[in-house]
């Protein structure tokens, strides 16, 4: 038994349409279902709500949810921003440039380049509050990957008994970028 992928990741959203045309907007992705209904079909709830789907590529679809019954949308206070967020993976540095370029000129504060070794991001917010990061490869990836898979075990059991950073791929800021 395996899972085959993820069929689809789904966020509250503070208005389904305007979402849908940020994400169209902005990262170029396609609206491909809406799904309403009034009552939850999994609980039987009369909880109304628009349900969005949009194709993030290769089979991967990005979901919201607009409950306009519930209370205003949140976070949560004990998470840093940094930690949750939606990554969506780009070709190169080139086509994310491209990104950061046409985000700004939309008027989305960009943060980044993010120099992560192995790929490189940048980050920004969508109308919701959601983080979002765009990525793309490092040209060493295949390199740093291997020498990083060589050490996940290790570094995961250290974490696990000490709660600090393990040095195991210390290696990884120890390069010269461009």
């Amino acid at each position: 038994m395996k899972i085959d992928r993820i069929h689809h990741v789904a966020y509250r959203c503070k208005d389904a349409k305007e979402t849908v045309l940020w994400y169209q907007k902005m990262l170029h992705l396609d609206f491909v279902l809406a799904i309403a209904e009034d009552l939850v079909p999994s609980t039987k709830a009369p909880d109304p709500y628009m349900h969005v789907f949009l194709d993030a590529g290769q089979g991967n679809v990005l979901a919201f949810f607009e409950l306009p019954t519930q209370p205003p949308m949140g976070r949560d206070f004990n998470t840093p921003d940094w930690v949750q967020h939606i990554a969506f993976k780009v070709k190169d540095r080139a086509e994310l440039l491209r990104f950061r370029a046409h985000l700004e000129a939309n008027g989305v504060d960009v943060l980044g380049v993010i120099d992560h070794s192995v790929f490189h991001s940048i980050y920004f917010f969508d109308p919701n509050g959601h983080r979002l990061e765009l990525a793309c490869p490092d040209p060493d990836e295949a390199i740093l990957l291997g020498r990083l898979d060589a050490v996940k075990w290790d570094m995961l059991e250290e974490w696990s008994r000490t709660r600090r950073a393990p040095k195991h791929a210390s290696f990884l800021h120890q390069r010269e970028f461009n």
